[in-house]
């Protein structure tokens, strides 16, 4: 998503607008607006309401009646991401918060939970929360006096939609709301990590045909809705099948130990840093001041010294304080989620102020690898303490943050 920001809160929960969707409200303001002659017929036949489609569209009216159509509908999103936010925070998982942007709402939950009953009812209480929403725009439609045709235009429309919308939500294409009952189903007896697996192939599937109609309809948002359904399958998938390997791993069932990461005092000058940078092909080191932690240095602090002067700096010159570090009694899982929110490849382990040693992206994903493979930790403990230690080594991010390359 892009930037968001603030605009209020309902039940304790912090209610976001990301700024792709004050790009789509006015896009569907438009769309509805411009067929508000095709409308018409169908919600005549639903709701026998006797609306008069060259009375809708003359002057501004079909614009007004869009964009009154259009926040009607997100105001709908939002009731239906607070129904799975309520039943969630009823179960304990705290909501960081409700977001709406170009694909809808979406409601951040601080964690996920696994006991498939769970899961069932706080997938289900979206769309619930979709037809009862559309119940009450029909409960308006039928107070809403004659000879306001605009405004019973509005509410059919909310009413038929909304319904539509939870019935569009309850299609099995993981991770909506129907791939997420389809989840809970199967974890009634499977992992959840399989049944997870399972739901996200058969999402990613939907996602396929979903973008294959779209691209032959031309329609633009149904092919984005069908990429995002299938990024975020791929991408969910993969979170939950690490969580299910890394349960019960700590950082230091992993780490290289602190006697075994190199390291460089304060007072190395850099053109010696560089040297040994090349010769030993790392890209960063603790700094290290008498057995005690001070600091990082990496390749881009000491490229930010002239050519010339590198001889007159020093390590203590250009290094950060600023250090990522984590706990060796650490979840394996937390290391690695918070390696990817930094971008950055390793993180320095620290108990009681010392250097306890260091874990990289490559220590965990080859104990993910051999975990999987194996389904026993304790290989990929053997593993570590005989593989050559990866002790600053070079990092592959794209964007190393300069705190530890």
């Amino acid at each position: 998503m892009f930037k968001s920001f603030r605009i209020g809160s309902l039940f304790g929960i912090p209610i976001k607008l990301d700024v792709s969707f004050l790009l789509i409200l006015p896009i569907f303001a438009w769309l509805i607006g411009a067929q508000i002659e095709l409308l018409v017929d169908p919600l005549n036949a639903v709701f026998g309401t006797g609306l008069d489609a060259a009375d809708l569209t003359t002057g501004y009216r079909p614009w007004i009646l869009g964009l009154s159509a259009a926040i009607g509908l997100f105001v709908g999103v939002v009731l239906h991401e607070l129904g799975h936010s309520l039943v969630a925070i009823r179960y304990g998982f705290p909501i960081d918060s409700i977001t709406l942007w170009i694909f809808g709402g979406l409601a951040q939950l601080s964690d996920q939970p696994e006991d498939w009953k769970q899961e069932f009812l706080i997938a289900i209480a979206g769309p619930v929360v979709s037809v009862l929403v559309g119940i009450g725009s029909y409960l308006l439609l039928l107070v809403v006096p004659s000879g306001f045709d605009g405004v019973a235009f509005v509410f059919a429309y909310l009413a038929l939609l909304n319904v539509a919308l939870a019935g569009f939500n309850m299609l099995p294409a993981f991770p909506m709301d129907g791939g997420r009952v389809l989840r809970a189903l199967l974890a009634r007896n499977r992992p959840f990590a399989r049944a997870t697996q399972i739901a996200a192939e058969v999402g990613k599937l939907f996602a396929l045909f979903m973008g294959l109609f779209g691209l032959l309809q031309l329609n633009i948002i149904l092919i984005g809705i069908a990429f995002f359904i299938y990024i975020a399958a791929s991408g969910e998938a993969q979170q939950t099948v690490m969580n299910a390997a890394f349960e019960g791993v700590r950082v230091d069932d992993i780490m290289t130990p602190g006697e075994e990461v190199d390291s460089v005092s304060p007072d190395t000058s850099i053109a010696d840093l560089l040297e040994r940078m090349f010769s030993e092909r790392h890209t960063g080191y603790p700094v290290m001041d008498g057995g005690r932690l001070v600091g990082v240095v990496t390749l881009s602090d000491a490229r930010e010294v002239d050519a010339v002067e590198r001889d007159a700096f020093t390590v203590e010159d250009v290094m950060t304080t600023e250090l990522e570090t984590i706990a060796p009694d650490a979840e394996a899982i937390d290391a690695l989620n918070r390696m990817q929110q930094r971008r950055i490849g390793r993180l320095l382990v620290v108990e009681g102020g010392d250097l306890a040693g260091l874990i990289s992206r490559t220590d965990l994903m080859t104990a993910l690898n051999i975990i999987r493979s194996s389904g026993s930790i304790e290989t990929a403990k053997r593993a570590a303490d005989e593989r050559e230690p990866d002790r600053t080594g070079p990092v592959r991010d794209p964007e190393p943050d300069r705190r530890w390359e």
